[in-house]
């Protein structure tokens, strides 16, 4: 059964809240609409594009960087709380790829989780002394490869972080970084 247009938006509404982060032609699938017509019905609900949510997601969440600057970060982080969690979010293009079968190189998707291992520790020091990796499945051009950091131990000099990397809900890299750091700061001792 068809939606009315103003069900179609409420929902529109209610899932973007939930998943600031899904494009346009996710919902238009989801909704077995055109995508002009999601970009029309966000354009009513003045909902921005993902990109303006993006930005607006990241300005409310994220502590500065400390171990490295923000442009040598693999990926676009969204959420950073020092030596505790990240969040980043890397679109697989053209130029990541393998050009005979658009595949992901490995060392993009690595990148984006080892910068993000470094961008989480509350140092001005951080260096990967130890990774630990496994790859779950390929990753294809076109798709958007969202990595989840936390802190699960910290030492003298050594912070231990996971990495999970999934496209959409599947896991398609994980990761156990050891990072050696100059100091033992944390948030409250800065």
């Amino acid at each position: 059964m068809k939606k009315s247009k103003k069900e179609r938006q409420e929902l529109l509404r209610e899932t973007i809240k939930i998943t600031p982060f899904i494009t346009d032609e996710e919902l238009a699938e989801k909704f077995s609409v055109s995508v002009q017509t999601i970009r029309l019905d966000r354009l009513e609900l003045s909902i921005p594009e993902l990109r303006e949510r993006i930005k607006s997601v990241a300005e409310t969440k994220l502590d500065d960087v400390k171990a490295l600057p923000i442009e040598e970060v693999i990926g676009e982080i969204i959420d950073l709380q020092l030596d505790e969690s990240a969040i980043s979010i890397l679109d697989i293009k053209e130029e990541h790829v393998f050009s005979r079968n658009k595949i992901a190189r490995g060392h993009h998707v690595f990148a984006q989780a080892n910068s993000l291992a470094v961008a989480i520790i509350n140092d001005e020091l951080a260096l990967t002394a130890k990774a630990n990796i496994r790859f779950s499945r390929t990753v294809r051009v076109g798709e958007r490869i969202i990595a989840k950091a936390r802190v699960r131990e910290t030492g003298s000099e050594r912070t231990v972080v996971e990495v999970n990397s999934y496209v959409e809900k599947e896991l398609v890299f994980n990761g156990e970084f050891t990072m050696y750091r100059s100091t033992q700061d944390t948030k409250e001792g800065s």
